[in-house]
């Protein structure tokens, strides 16, 4: 692993967006609205950092932040998911760490507000939501993707986009499994996300780990949202309600349209369970 300086990564891109922008927010169209890329997790081939990258306009210009509060070591986080864009030509990224009941700057919220392209690393959801929910970091990413960024994130940076979000705990097991091995009823651990997304309910690693069960579980549990369960070097590029499929592996997605549920012993029964399997390149429209 890398040693890197940890005060080293805020300190220059504080120097740097000093000189890229006024104190004062961009002046945007509020009346559109960004994209979002969110990632199943795992390797991100070079094609997909592209797609960010012209998706996002950073080929033409502008910067990009890097949120790593997710993670364990933030720094580390950001030197890679830095590098990435590096390699293609884009050195306009910066990491943006924030603590919880942190005293937070204009300058620092600007920072987020004016950002082409807002990317939240892996780790834990948890901890991301621990330090932004009901925060003005919050509602700057918010703001800027309002007014026209992109947000993406990968793994945990998947699971805080949906309104509803996968803990990953399990309440009646709670020793940890990356899958679920039941479907039972009352067993699924959610809290809030960022809801930049609020009909669906996400899920990362998803062919990889087997966590049919978990996404199952979700459906059934909150039978008016549509689970999407995104497989590991896989995304999808949301642009209003339309959405595609970039990346080298599937996207399952599972609708309860009936808001079947019954239960026998805790065991979970549903009926008229829809279930499809986009490949990349392929588009599909949330209702």
């Amino acid at each position: 692993m890398m040693n890197i300086k940890r005060k080293s990564i805020l300190t220059a891109f504080v120097v740097l967006i000093s000189t890229f922008c006024t104190t004062s927010v961009v002046s945007q169209d509020i009346n559109s609205r960004g994209k979002l890329f969110i990632i199943g997790g795992g390797s991100r081939p070079s094609s997909m950092v592209d797609r960010i990258i012209k998706e996002s306009g950073l080929d033409k210009g502008g910067y990009g932040i890097v949120l790593p509060m997710s993670s364990a070591e933030p720094d580390s986080a950001v030197y890679y998911a830095k590098g990435q864009f590096t390699k293609l030509g884009v050195d306009n990224i910066y990491g943006l760490q924030f603590s919880k009941d942190e005293k937070l700057t204009q300058a620092k919220l600007d920072s987020i507000r004016d950002a082409k392209l807002i990317y939240i690393s892996g780790g834990d959801q948890n901890r991301f939501m621990e330090v932004v929910e009901g925060t003005d970091i919050e509602k700057a990413i918010h703001e800027a993707y309002q007014n026209g960024s992109l947000v993406g994130g990968t793994s945990a940076g998947a699971a805080v986009m949906s309104k509803l979000m996968i803990t990953g705990n399990e309440l009646k097991h709670p020793e940890y499994s990356s899958t679920f091995r039941n479907l039972e009823t009352e067993n699924i651990e959610t809290k809030t996300g960022l809801g930049l997304i609020t009909n669906v309910i996400i899920d990362q690693h998803f062919v990889k780990r087997s966590r049919y069960n978990r996404l199952l579980t979700a459906i059934i549990d909150f039978p008016e949202l549509i689970g999407i369960g995104i497989d590991e070097s896989t995304a999808i590029l949301v642009k209003g309600n339309t959405i595609e499929i970039v990346g080298e592996s599937q996207v399952v997605v599972l609708k309860n349209p009936k808001q079947s549920s019954k239960t026998y012993n805790d065991k979970l029964g549903a009926k008229g369970i829809i279930i499809d399997i986009y490949l990349p390149g392929e588009i599909f429209t949330l209702n």
